[in-house]
């Protein structure tokens, strides 16, 4: 689904990764991560796709809310399993919306 997001500016967090082989736990935290992200003061959606490059962004209202997602105990403790079992390659990117359109809801 596409995100429902507000007229800009607003924050977008677009993350790049290739996965190992190893899936134990990926889904169930992927999906916790989700939840506790549309928790966090700020957050305004994600959007993500997954071939063999998976690409999730995500919107937040500005660079406070990521920075307080970033450092959220639990979204530390995927990151370090990310480092550690599920990724090969990921990057974070960090981009400011300043203008967006386009067609449907």
């Amino acid at each position: 689904m596409i995100a429902n997001t507000p007229d800009p500016p607003y924050y977008a967090v677009i993350f790049s990764s290739i996965r190992t082989e190893v899936n134990e736990g990926y889904s169930e935290m992927a999906d916790l991560m989700i939840e506790l992200a549309h928790k966090q003061e700020g957050f305004i959606g994600i959007e993500s796709a997954r071939n063999e490059i998976g690409i999730t962004v995500s919107y937040w209202k500005d660079i406070d809310s990521i920075r307080k997602w970033k450092q959220n105990s639990d979204h530390l403790v995927a990151q370090n399993k990310g480092r550690t079992e599920w990724y090969k390659h990921y990057k974070t990117r960090i981009s400011k919306v300043e203008r967006d359109y386009g067609l449907g809801k």
